[in-house]
């Protein structure tokens, strides 16, 4: 199986929105809805693609705030991220206030997820990478047959998350990143929470802060 994505930047934090397809049955997972409904909606329209579920890899505003709503009109359900992201997910009227977003009231996905669960995406199988750090529920979906992972806010190219939110972890984020993300293989590319894709392979060779060079 293939899956195709299309990168939506959303709200004024430019945050990739990602619509993940699988090629042979045409279904959709929209993964980190953070805002700009009509937007994702319209990339959607124009892929073809059924969407059948909404992905989230953490709770950061930017990443969900969207996320009820668009469930709401897609009818389909909210899967991730972990149960210890429930911390931020109950701040989401909080964090609205804080960072100028329309308003975004609380929630619970319809099913939290666990390390190496595995979520499907029509007929691709995505495995999931509980990755704290830049928050304590962070995950990652990772699909070894497309050689892809969608790291939300855990690694960018030549930088990582910030760990100076309440509950962030340095020396989570980078043992994540370092145990269980590299080891998969320096030709898997990824998709940030934000900016350009990379490869775990350019990353351990240039990334500053958690390349081989670093350590």
């Amino acid at each position: 199986m293939t899956l195709k994505v299309l990168i939506v930047p959303v709200t004024p934090f430019e945050q990739n929105c990602s619509i993940l397809i699988c090629e042979e049955t045409n279904r959709a997972a929209i993964v980190d809805p953070g805002g700009d409904i009509p937007k994702i909606l319209d990339a959607l329209n124009k892929s073809g693609a059924t969407p059948e579920k909404i992905l989230l890899t953490h709770g950061h505003i930017d990443h969900c705030a969207g996320a009820v709503a668009l469930a709401k009109e897609l009818n389909v359900e909210i899967e991730g991220p972990h149960k210890d992201e429930a911390f931020w997910l109950d701040q989401l009227p909080l964090q609205s206030q804080r960072f100028g977003f329309p308003k975004a009231d609380a929630f619970a996905p319809n099913k939290w997820l666990d390390d190496e669960d595995v979520v499907s995406v029509g007929k691709v199988l995505l495995t999931v990478k509980h990755c704290p750090g830049h928050t304590p529920g962070h995950v990652v979906f990772y699909s070894p047959e497309d050689h892809l992972a969608i790291v939300g806010d855990v690694l960018f190219a030549g930088s990582i998350g910030r760990t100076d939110f309440p509950r962030g972890n340095h020396a989570d984020l980078v043992g994540a990143i370092r145990g269980k993300l590299f080891p998969l293989g320096d030709n898997i590319a990824f998709v940030p929470g934000h900016g350009p894709m990379s490869t775990f392979g350019d990353e351990r060779k240039n990334n500053p802060y958690v390349g081989d060079g670093a350590y």
